[in-house]
Parts: C-alpha cells; structure tokens; sequence
C-alpha cells in the first residue's frame, strides 16, 4: 500500500460538535494529500468519531471498531483512528485496553494526533503532489484554514463552525463535561477564518456552536460574548455572500437581551432559538442540576417570543429521569402543550458513568415506562406541529436548497422548516421563494410561483398516518 498519499473513511456519530470535529480532522487530512472514500473496504484510514450520550451510541462505536478490526486483520497495515468522546480527555489508557487493535486516539476537537502519526510518512513527493492536485483549487484559501474534502467544494451547502468546546456547567445527567474538558472559546479572527474558508467553498450557510452557545467568551476576561462575535461574522457573510447564520444550543440560565436583540436586528442571523427545558417539574429539573424553575423558564420563553417576532423555538426533554413520576412527567406533557415548541427533540434517560446522577441517583424509571413516556410526546408533538406548521399553509417563504431528494428539491426556510418542491432549473445552494401548498407535522411541499403544483405521495402519507395532513384545496389529488 502507498503509504503517502492514502484514501480515508471517516465516519461521525452523534451531536453537531462531532460533525464539526470530523470536517476538522477531514481537512487536516486533505492538506496531507489524502482523500476521502464513502467505502470502508477500500479505506487505508479508517476514523470513527464517536458518541457516549447514551450507552446505545457507545455500543455502536464499539460495534464500528470491530468491523475496522476485520479490515486490519486482512490488512495490517491500515490505520485504525478513534476520536470523540468515547476517547475524551483521560480515558484513552482504558480504551487502548479495550481495542488495542487501534493506532490513533483523538480527544473531542483534536485531530493532533492523527496528523502527527501520518506527518512522518509524508515524503517530498507527496507534498508536490498535493500542490499540484490540490493548490490550485484552493488558491483563495489562506494556511490554517479549513479545507474541505474535494467531493464536498461547492456542494456543500450547510456546515458547523465550533465556537466555544467543552462545558463546565455539570448537569447531573451529563457526561460531557468530563468527556470535552472545561469550556474554552475560540478566537474571534480564528472563527472568522473558519467561516470565511467555509464560504470561498462553497457554503451557504454556518450554525455556531458550543455545549453552552450563549457562555462564548465568558471564559475571556474582558471578551467578547455571543452577540459581539453574530455582529462580527454577519459581517463575514456580507462580505463572502454567506446567505445564513444560526447557533446553539442554548442554555436559560445565559440568554441575554442582548443576544435576543441582536437576532432580531441581523437580517442573515436566522429567527430560531434552541432552549433545552429537559423537563417541565421543578423537582426533576432540581436533581438534574439544571439551575432554573419552570415559571423562570415561561418567563424566557415569553422575552424572546415579544423580542423576537415570528421567532421559532426549539428544546430538548428528557423522559424516565431518576424518580421521575407520572405525575412528574404529566407536567412536563402539559408544558409541552403550553409551549407549542416548533421543534423538541426527545430522549430516554441513560445512565453515564461518572456523572451524578449515576453515582448518586437509582434509575428507577422501567425502561418500558421510558418508552411509552417518549411515545406519548412523540404523538402530542406531532399533533402540536401539524398545528403550528398549517399558518404557512398559502404563504410564500425563502428556502435554501440544500440538496436533490427523489426527484425534489429539498431545503429549509428561516425558521429552520423542510420544504420540498419541485422544478426542472437546478436550485442547490440558492434561496428560492416557494409558496407552500401542503403541511404536514415534520415537513412543507411547495412549488415556484407560477408552477403547477406536484405533492409527493409518500410523504404525504406517511405524514397522515401520524397526523391529519393539510393542503391546499386546489392542489389535492394533483400528483
């Protein structure tokens, strides 16, 4: 196998961060020389970047090991890389114990280590090689920035720029803070490299992101904060055509007015605000550490609705946690229904090691309960979004068209929506003004002003087997 210039596979579990840390390990992979394959069987690298939110995604990154470990027994000498939080930062002695087969351990947002074990087979020849295969399509791009593999250039369309890695605000249920490390934010003029590199490539739009998005700079005496940093990379996309800027995930305790604020003034910054509640008892949220009341969190939602017109909400909740009644839960059912979230994402508690609750907390909630707590919201939620989705019923909105989906363009409007619709121009990486003709709970179709309209039967019913679907009267049976 020529070991200078390789193929590389690269897979990313879990959370927005991991894909952000595996475009930054990609990158630093492609100015090697190295190019990314979609097949493992081919790979000379093979990388998982992995997830441990819950035992299910550790179990699956072991899972992923082992098929690796299949390849290497075939073929020793490919390179076998671990990275993420299944690594973090003090448990890459265990790990080495546990997969020895592996010759790369990489902390969350580290990809040092990788680069370094293949830096010394790089020869003269392989960096004139990259220079000329590689340089010349990247001539607008400055050393240090980021780098994306040679597939993606121009068509990708949405990435994640990290801006503050890691959390030190210790959630008795989290175990990230012990698998990132304490926060840290990064530099306004790295950020802006990031993103501005991002944009000579292609993308059009960036998400910020951080554990706690709103502590950026809070860990800098006299930094800047978030709001400070929207200003300056808004900037950035007016400069670079940029089209759309979002961040999270947010945390109650450090929404400012001020971020509020300067969401609602920034055209390109997107109306969408990510709050985890968690749950909606005072006494679950109390042993989950999570540091507000339910009334204090109504409070913030109430602020950003009246500072943010149109704005759209998005949280996370977590079912089965330690003790968690049914009564308990049934609060956080009627919060649900109070709130009208635009989007909840749910989960069933898993308990992590090293964490509080774990140490602490007996998980007494049956797993069967668990499920059928998440079912019950999975179900009320989507009556609340077939609901909320309807008022876009007949309106026109911007989406950006992210990518072709059977025979459909599908893209996103501000408020972060799936849209589809249908044309013959081709419509990737720009904003079409698309007049919605059908709602349903998880997605819109639509069509171009002036177009006929085409619904896609499968969607519409798989959205009516959860709930009511709605549609324009002119348009039904139209396909």
């Amino acid at each position: 196998m020529e070991q200078n210039l390789m193929k590389y596979y690269l897979e990313s579990m879990g959370c927005q961060m991991n894909t952000a840390d595996s475009q930054l390990l990609a990158s630093e992979l492609e100015k090697l020389g190295h190019h990314a394959t979609p097949r493992m069987d081919e790979a000379d690298i093979l990388v998982v970047n992995t997830c441990v939110v819950r035992q299910s995604a550790e179990d699956k990154a072991f899972n992923r090991l082992s098929e690796f470990n299949q390849f290497k027994r075939a073929q020793p000498d490919k390179i076998i890389g671990v990275m993420g939080c299944l690594v973090g930062v003090q448990d890459a002695l265990r790990l080495r114990k546990r997969a020895p087969y592996v010759d790369v351990f990489m902390a969350p947002s580290d990809p040092a280590p990788m680069v370094d074990f293949l830096h010394s087979r790089l020869t003269e020849d392989a960096v004139r090689l990259f220079e000329q295969d590689q340089r010349a399509q990247l001539d607008a791009i400055q050393d240090g920035d980021i780098v994306l593999p040679a597939h993606e250039r121009g068509s990708t369309i949405s990435a994640h720029v990290p801006v503050v890695y890691g959390c030190s605000h210790a959630c008795s249920f989290c175990v990230i803070p012990r698998r990132r490390g304490a926060e840290r934010s990064r530099s306004v003029g790295e950020i802006v490299a990031h993103v501005r590199s991002l944009a000579l490539q292609g993308v059009k739009e960036i998400t910020l992101l951080g554990q706690i998005v709103d502590r950026y700079g809070k860990d800098i005496p006299d930094g800047p904060d978030l709001a400070d940093l929207l200003r300056v990379v808004h900037r950035t996309a007016e400069e670079t055509g940029l089209e759309r800027i979002r961040f999270l995930t947010s945390h109650p305790n450090w929404m400012t007015d001020k971020l509020l604020d300067t969401v609602a003034e920034l055209p390109r910054v997107m109306p969408v605000i990510e709050v985890p509640v968690q749950a909606g008892d005072d006494v679950v949220l109390e042993r989950m550490k999570r540091g507000y009341t339910t009334d204090q969190y109504r409070r913030l939602i109430e602020n950003i609705r009246a500072r943010i017109p149109g704005v759209a909400i998005h949280t996370d909740i977590i079912v089965g946690f330690c003790g968690e009644t049914d009564e308990q839960f049934q609060h956080t059912a009627d919060l649900l229904t109070e709130m009208q979230w635009d989007k909840v994402h749910l989960a069933r508690y898993s308990p992590r090691p090293h964490t509080l609750s774990e140490r602490s907390m007996p998980d007494d909630v049956p797993d069967e309960e668990k499920r059928r707590r998440l079912q019950a919201l999975e179900e009320l939620q989507a009556q609340i979004l077939a609901q909320r989705n309807s008022q876009w019923l007949g309106q026109t909105v911007p989406v950006l068209v992210e990518d072709e989906h059977k025979g459909k363009w599908r893209g996103r409007t501000p408020h972060n929506k799936l849209v589809f619709f249908q044309d013959a121009a081709d419509w990737k990486g720009r904003v079409a003004d698309v007049e919605i003709v059908w709602t349903g709970p998880w997605s819109m179709q639509g069509r171009l002003p002036g177009s006929a309209v085409h619904l896609d039967p499968l969607l519409v019913f798989a959205a009516s087997n959860e709930q009511p679907s709605i549609a324009l009267e002119s348009s039904l049976g139209m396909e």
